[in-house]
């Protein structure tokens, strides 16, 4: 008798994993799920899947710009790379621009995360919503802390990426059926568009470490149109790392604890070069010219998409809490140089290194649950 449960599980959880239109695994529910979570793609979206060569099954990566408000889905096309599918207004995020780091600071996150079925939430009080997984492991490892942060639809925000209940049915369905078959799908969460201009724009932000960090696995995505393997050491981010030439083990990570010899795909690490190379010329300039420093501190709780401010008037308003979470804490030197050299310390160059003040999280904030 325990042997056929047993049998009947492993049936079950593996009529999960390849349904091509999974009904009961999404959320962690056992019950049918909404209509809304089921539903077919419009009929444009799936024209365009089919003139840009894009299995209707295939890989997404998300990609969040809070500045710019926009998401952007990558879908992999019949060739295997990425391409971009359809990029979509964020009708509202809270917080500042920079990474969140206390439960109650109304920060939406920022980073590399991945996204698993059970976090997939069909019955959300926001229409439909996909969680972020935050804290991730590099989140952990940092001590940052923080629940319940979404992408969702219902245009409010407390710490999340907000979307229109239209909006969120597309990319919702698109993430559903790119889960179909495959463990996971990556989202990356941006400041801003990470171009020289911005970055030179926000050079006095102590956020600029953290952001140079990610511009590592943005520039493996960029110019390579995969999606980087992301792993986490000595609490930074690493990407696309390989065991050295003979090496007898295979890689271990562990976020807290000193980074492993480890070297970059040749390919990946010269294409990301050549950009490194290209975008810090472009940077130096722009110093050079003066170009205006932008402020540290909006004083607005989040944004939105300018596309939105006529239909949603009043919803970004002045900060209401202290913006201590635009300061980051001290991260400690990079250990590692691979064949090609550290791409990641010679980006960051020496301004990494220095002490930057973390101030605790004032008492009494409210919940960024979403």
């Amino acid at each position: 008798m325990i042997r056929a449960m047993i049998r009947h599980a492993l049936v079950l959880a593996a009529a999960c994993a390849v349904a091509l239109t999974p009904v009961t695994c999404l959320g962690q529910s056992t019950k049918p799920l909404p209509a809304k979570a089921t539903q077919e793609l419009p009929p444009e979206l799936l024209a365009l899947l089919e003139q840009k060569k894009m299995p209707k099954y295939s890989p997404i990566v998300v990609r969040l710009f809070k500045e710019e408000a926009e998401l952007e889905v990558w879908k992999q096309d019949t060739t295997g790379r990425f391409q971009i599918l359809k990029t979509y207004p964020i009708c509202r995020w809270s917080g500042d621009l920079g990474p969140k780091l206390y439960e109650g600071d109304r920060q939406a996150p920022e980073g590399f995360y991945t996204i698993t079925p059970e976090l997939m939430n069909p019955n959300s009080n926001f229409y439909l919503s996909i969680n972020l997984g935050f804290p991730n492991t590099f989140d952990k490892a940092n001590k940052r802390n923080g629940s319940f942060l979404m992408i969702h639809g219902d245009c409010w925000s407390s710490g999340c990426y907000a979307m229109t209940d239209e909006q969120i049915s597309e990319i919702y369905s698109l993430a559903r059926d790119s889960l179909s078959g495959r463990p996971s799908f990556q989202i990356q969460a941006y400041p801003f568009r990470l171009t020289p201009a911005n970055l030179a724009r926000h050079r006095n932000s102590p956020n600029l470490p953290f952001w140079k960090m990610l511009k590592v696995g943005n520039d493996h995505f960029e110019t390579t149109q995969r999606e980087p393997k992301v792993d986490v050491c000595n609490r930074r981010y690493v990407f696309d790392a390989l065991p050295p030439p003979n090496s007898p083990s295979p890689l271990v990570f562990n976020p807290a604890e000193k980074c492993p010899p480890f070297v970059v795909n040749p390919e990946i690490a010269r294409r990301a070069l050549e950009k490194r190379r290209a975008d810090e010329l472009e940077y130096a300039r722009l110093i050079e010219d003066h170009v205006p420093i932008a402020p540290i501190y909006s004083g607005l709780d989040g944004g939105m998409n300018k596309a939105f401010l006529a239909q949603f008037p009043g919803r970004v308003t002045l900060a209401k809490v202290m913006p201590y979470a635009s300061y980051l804490p001290q991260l400690p030197p990079i250990p590692w140089v691979d064949n090609n050299g550290s791409l990641t310390s010679k980006w960051f160059g020496t301004s990494f290194f220095k002490p930057i003040e973390c101030k605790p999280a004032p008492a009494g904030l409210p919940s960024s649950r979403c």
